[in-house]
């Protein structure tokens, strides 16, 4: 954020709003040098912000993401078809991003600390409860996993994102991508407390196991987010504070880089979440070791934590959309190359790459969100547009892929056609929105 000091007063950046002519209004707000300062970019808070997102990307993409353990077993529990099982985790996620649009708006006003304790404590109630659901009762976990724990994630993901620019700026891609390295580290070896006999994934023996493996996790999220709570808090005050009109929804949708940008991540997200889904179900339909199905979230998830950081640390000298656009490109092919993924050695690989590959593309576009916002008051609003318009691509993305399997599971290839096309085209239409960014800020580090 740009801040300029004049003795003891700081002038902060101009907030535009949009009339009905579509003519830009600009409204000031001062605040005392004790208030606000220099971006810090490090210190003692700095790095607890860090942190407390980890901790909670952890719960709650970590959760969501790893969602093909629970695909697998819910199917295999009688709950139904892979296609109804999908819709749970499907509306986690479509929660998860489509209640950004209110979270970010709140963290913006100054409403962090509410918003966080409400879905820090939505969690862990779903958490605990989805412990005590029997798994082959289809309703019940799409109230407990789908809806309270969507709702939760919600209320914590989009403020903890966001509050990386309160002290970060010339490193906050990075800042960004390790809060976004929480959900690589994978839950899925936590759920091997499901059962220490492999044959029982296969005879359907897992409700003791799989009450307490789900309780175990709810104690680590209870944990973490207890940590998040206590060491996370805001640098600036929030826009219900300000004198002035506050930032207008309109002068951000009118923004063409920006709508360009939110046009492409939705059309790419229809494809991306497949393997995370039904990758396990692709395993042992081809004949390979049930314990290397059980693993491939873990190894998704491990490729996922270099990409979410390596490449989030390159941006912050070339540029987040140097970065996106081929990263983009890479997911779409890597998953026309799941043709050819029907041995151990290849499942390994592929599941490693396409975990890197994805969460690079997870972690870079916040990053891309904050280089379009005019003022740091427009951070929360973007971001919370971007989350709310992909979760309905990540709400219909994974029954259409379900429902292109067909109910025996054989159409493979209409699913991955489906998948791989729709990424593709996403990642080109961030070409344009590329060279519109580039010619507003005048660089090629864009």
């Amino acid at each position: 954020m740009s801040v300029k000091q004049e003795e003891s007063v700081i002038e902060t950046p101009a907030t535009p709003e949009v009339d009905e002519k579509g003519a830009v209004d600009v409204v000031e707000s001062t605040f005392s040098s004790d208030e606000l300062g220099p971006v810090p970019d490090g210190g003692l808070w700095a790095w607890m912000a860090v942190l407390g997102g980890w901790c909670t990307t952890f719960c709650t993409f970590g959760f969501s993401t790893s969602f093909g353990v629970f695909q697998d077993y819910f199917v295999q529990a009688g709950a139904g078809t892979s296609s109804d099982i999908s819709w749970i985790g499907s509306l986690q996620l479509f929660l998860l991003f489509g209640m950004g649009l209110w979270s970010g708006r709140w963290f913006d006003q100054g409403y962090f600390r509410h918003e966080f304790l409400v879905g820090s404590f939505l969690i862990l109630l779903s958490v605990f409860m989805l412990s005590i659901c029997d798994p082959s009762k289809y309703y019940g976990l799409v109230i407990t996993q789908g809806l309270l724990m969507g709702i939760g994630c919600g209320l914590t993901t989009t403020p903890a994102l966001c509050l990386q620019s309160h002290y970060w700026r010339k490193h906050r891609a990075l800042a960004l991508g390790l809060v976004q390295a929480g959900p690589s580290h994978p839950l899925t070896d936590i759920r091997n407390l499901n059962t220490h006999d492999p044959s029982a994934y296969q005879a359907r023996r897992w409700p003791a196991g799989f009450a307490w493996g789900t309780r175990a996790v709810a104690f680590l999220m209870l944990i973490l987010l207890t940590i998040a709570n206590c060491i996370m808090r805001t640098r600036l005050p929030g826009t219900k504070d300000k004198s002035g009109p506050q930032v207008s929804m309109k002068s951000v949708m009118v923004d063409p880089p920006y709508m360009l940008t939110v046009i492409a991540t939705v059309i790419f997200f229809f494809g991306m979440y497949f393997p995370y889904f039904y990758l396990q179900l692709w395993v042992r339909l081809h004949g390979m070791s049930v314990n290397l199905a059980f693993y491939t979230i873990s190894i998704l998830n491990a490729g996922s934590v270099c990409g979410r950081v390596i490449p989030n640390f390159i941006a912050d000298y070339i540029g987040p959309y140097n970065l996106l656009i081929p990263i983009f490109y890479s997911c779409g092919i890597l998953l026309f190359a799941m043709f050819g993924v029907t041995n151990v050695p290849a499942v390994i690989i592929f599941s490693f790459l396409y975990g890197f590959a994805t969460g690079s593309a997870n972690a870079l576009i916040p990053p891309a969100m904050g280089i379009l916002a005019q003022t740091e008051d427009e951070t929360g609003l973007r971001i919370g547009m971007l989350f709310l318009a992909t979760s309905f691509p990540i709400l219909v993305g994974t029954p259409i892929d379900g429902a292109l399997l067909g109910s025996d599971n054989t159409d493979w290839y209409k699913a991955i056609l489906f998948s791989g096309i729709v990424m593709l085209v996403g990642a080109s239409l961030l070409v344009p929105a590329r060279q519109l960014t580039v010619k507003r800020r005048g660089t090629q580090l864009t």
